[in-house]
């Protein structure tokens, strides 16, 4: 079980330096990539993952390091926060504004700004994820 949280830590780290640098590099460019959301969503689930297993093992009596299992939990909370955050970033960019009363390349222009922000928040929190992770493994018995 220690081995197998150890690769999917290993998953975790590359996944989310994956999606945060390809999120940043989409929001630095001002182009929507879909391909971003999908490599999120892995980041994510590793994260999940994670945190899974480490649940199991100091359950099963392996606990670990204090440190170690708070390096453990924060990516989940940051991600989870990172979600909350790109949830209200809709509602700042679009204010007062009926958005159907708008013509349509208004329309599309909102849109972008709403998905641009939403990007920067997600690669974001990927990044921060990726260096929380970092310092787990550092802490780690298995480095």
């Amino acid at each position: 079980m220690v081995e197998v949280h150890l690769v999917v830590g290993i998953g975790l780290i590359a996944a989310n330096l994956v999606a945060g640098v390809w999120g940043g590099y989409s929001w630095l460019e001002r182009k929507p990539s879909a391909g971003f959301w999908y490599s999120l969503r892995i980041a994510q689930a590793t994260v999940i993952l994670q945190a899974f297993l480490g649940l199991l093992l100091v359950f099963t009596g392996h606990p670990g390091d204090e440190l170690h299992i708070l390096y453990g939990v924060l990516p989940l909370v940051v991600s989870l926060l990172a979600e909350v955050i790109r949830l209200g970033s809709a509602s700042q960019e679009l204010g007062e504004l009926d958005i159907h009363a708008l013509p349509p390349e208004r329309q599309t222009q909102i849109a972008m700004a709403i998905l641009r922000r939403d990007t920067g928040i997600m690669a974001t929190a990927c990044l921060v994820i990726f260096f929380l992770a970092l310092r787990a493994a550092g802490t780690s018995s298995a480095f």
